[in-house]
């Protein structure tokens, strides 16, 4: 019932029909049989920085378009698996982000008024984004998220194990729930996770349980990303649903329904804008 309710909550909010089933996946990758590699260009902390992704045979790989949105097999506890591309690791400053409108999307630092951007303090998670997903910003949502239009990018992940984890890698982590942040007068979702590899992965599975393991972390992340942006003088960020955090059935629905927007866009069926969107 209670996910049942959750889909139903998400189709009157994007007012869009069913969401595709979690087993279809554009381009499909087997870590098995191929890999994609990244390796960094220029250095850290300057305008020729970059992280870029080939596949087994050298030939370029997009991290936003060739990694699969979907983990192989499910967790022990029958949980959804996904992978996610870390962008940036926990305790760091630098604004890094997947390159929507570039050639092969390459995670390089954002910019603004020609100058690098940094936070104005460090994030105390890891943060990155999901594969195979995307935002639609003509796509208005409903009353619940102030009727607002998605941030034309990938899902956004807010990792909370206890790991570091390197710039540019990619990692197996299970959703337990999300956060509507408004940006702007833009829905901006904040996927919550948990890495595979982390101890308390076994003991987390959704948002109570991160309260009952992680106490005030699900706060911490909210405020995070409400005051960030304030030394820029500008205002304070919001949330959809009475800034509470959903719990992982809506979660999960969300990554769905973000994925078959994306598989929309990679075939041509959606404006893409100034993206770059490879092709099959």
């Amino acid at each position: 019932a209670a996910v049942a309710t959750g889909q139903m909550t998400v189709r009157r909010m994007m007012r869009s029909g069913e969401a595709a089933g979690v087993a279809q996946i554009a381009r499909p990758f087997s870590s098995s049989s191929t890999s994609i590699v990244h390796t960094t260009e220029g250095e850290l902390g300057t305008p020729s920085f970059a992280i870029r992704y080939a596949g087994g045979d050298g030939a370029p790989a997009s991290p936003w378009h060739d990694i699969p949105l979907f983990a192989s097999g499910d967790g022990n506890d029958g949980s959804m698996l996904l992978n996610m591309v870390v962008e940036i690791p926990k305790f760091t400053r630098a604004k890094m982000e997947i390159d929507t409108k570039a050639p092969w999307n390459p995670i390089v630092q954002d910019t603004k008024n020609g100058k690098l951007r940094d936070y104005h303090g460090p994030i105390f998670w890891n943060y990155g984004a999901l594969p195979q997903t995307w935002e639609d910003p003509n796509e208005k949502g409903g009353d619940e998220v102030g009727n607002c239009e998605g941030d034309n990018d990938p899902l956004d992940v807010v990792e909370i194990g206890s790991a570091i984890l390197e710039m540019g890698s990619i990692h197996t982590v299970k959703p337990l729930g999300v956060l509507a942040m408004i940006d702007s007068g833009e829905l901006d979702w904040k996927l919550i996770a948990i890495s595979t590899n982390d101890p308390l992965a076994d003991e987390i599975h959704r948002i109570e349980d991160v309260e009952k393991y992680l106490p005030h972390n699900i706060s911490g992340v909210r405020e995070w990303f409400r005051w960030y942006k304030t030394p820029d003088g500008k205002s304070l960020n919001g949330f959809g649903y009475d800034e509470v955090a959903m719990d992982v059935d809506l979660a999960q629905y969300v990554i769905t329904h973000t994925h078959e927007a994306w598989r929309d866009l990679h075939r041509g069926k959606r404006d893409p804008g100034k993206l770059w969107v490879s092709c099959d």
